[in-house]
């Protein structure tokens, strides 16, 4: 269904990549919540030596301490404590903000269960909804997790971070063993 390219014309360009997604498999919900827990444990063995690493960037190599300018009435001061909740944050949206967009809809867990995010309109995951999705976790947990059980509700099978991306989880097809000739 190609419309015109013209700027004044509505194009219902999401019409074809849905149709292109018509009869996927959708992922079950026990192999997305696994491939979840493996993601945010690997984010957690990670999250450590990353903040030792920026520790050591900010105090040895740069050389900046907890009080970057004392006068008079000017206090700039670099509290490391609120940098760690903020890097929590960082860590957890670059981990699945950029791997989600460089492997096209792949975290370690997903592909280890084979189970893919697809965008619902775009061929590929774009950077932007990488980063909507990461971030959208964060609104999936709210109301103790309510976002996620959205799953059972919405169709689908939908949860929050995957409306607000415009995205869907499907399975893969299992790997075939017998080599190709």
């Amino acid at each position: 269904m190609n419309a015109p390219k013209k700027l004044n014309v509505f194009n219902p360009h999401e019409t074809a990549r849905a149709e292109a997604l018509a009869g996927a498999p959708l992922a079950p919900f026990g192999r997305r919540l696994a491939a979840y827990a493996i993601d945010i444990f690997l984010v957690c063995i990670t999250y450590g030596p990353a903040i030792l690493a920026s520790k050591y960037l900010i105090e040895d190599v740069l050389h900046l301490k907890e009080n970057l300018y004392d006068s008079g009435h000017v206090h700039v001061r670099l509290d490391f404590h609120e940098m760690k909740d903020l890097a929590w944050v960082l860590w957890l949206v670059l981990y699945f903000g950029l791997i989600v967009w460089k492997t096209n809809g792949l975290t370690p867990g997903k592909r280890l269960l084979r189970i893919r995010i697809v965008s619902l309109v775009h061929d590929r995951i774009t950077l932007w909804q990488a980063i909507e999705r990461a971030m959208g976790y964060g609104a999936s947990m709210l109301e103790g997790g309510f976002g996620f059980i959205q799953y059972f509700i919405y169709p689908n099978r939908t949860c929050v971070h995957d409306r607000i991306a415009e995205t869907i989880v499907i399975g893969e097809p299992a790997r075939s063993k017998t080599p190709d000739k």
